[in-house]
């Protein structure tokens, strides 16, 4: 891991519409790589998040997910079979990804594989994310294709949720990649 120099917040986007002394300023939570920046085998972990109640109400209620899981505290105690209200398992994708998510102008993202909800998080759980550069592929004339998984963890290192991110990143020199697409 060593190995890998840093690459969220080196690197500015250089607007004209500022300052030129802000804009040469490093970019917060962003990198600027391009598709030949990206490094196989590297990974980051964010800083942790602790999981609360109203939160979890806001998500519940902005995706209208009354589910008496995550809504109902009698019916959790009293018939769920984890005791206690749980966090909804899209709140946790969302949660989990926005920790390492950041702004690079030259990524999109391309879709999710593999996602599952390995084990709950309930109310007042801490988690946190590693996110780890799988593999890339040139596939288009001015995008490859880069995969990432993203495990995200409770407490101290309780894996609840794993999934695979795909984006779409430009290349830096297109002309690099004449021949080698497979669109």
């Amino acid at each position: 891991m060593g190995d890998f120099a840093p690459t969220v917040g080196v690197s500015s986007t250089h607007p004209k519409d500022m300052p030129s002394d802000h804009a040469e300023l490093p970019v917060w939570n962003a990198e600027n790589w391009f598709y030949e920046d990206w490094q196989i085998g590297h990974r980051i972990r964010s800083l942790r998040r602790t999981m609360a109640e109203g939160e979890s109400h806001f998500f519940n209620t902005l995706v209208t997910d009354i589910h008496p899981y995550v809504q109902d505290q009698l019916f959790a105690v009293r018939e769920g079979v984890f005791g206690k209200r749980l966090i909804a398992g899209a709140f946790v994708f969302s949660a989990g990804l926005g920790l390492v998510a950041t702004n690079c102008p030259n990524a999109f993202s391309y879709g999710y594989d593999k996602l599952r909800f390995i084990k709950p998080v309930f109310i007042g759980d801490t988690i946190y994310t590693i996110r780890t550069n799988l593999e890339k592929t040139p596939r288009y004339k001015e995008l490859g294709l880069t995969r990432a998984s993203y495990e995200v963890f409770k407490g101290e290192g309780e894996l609840v949720l794993y999934c695979e991110h795909l984006q779409t990143v430009k290349y830096q020199n297109p002309s690099d990649f004449v021949g080698k697409t497979q669109k």
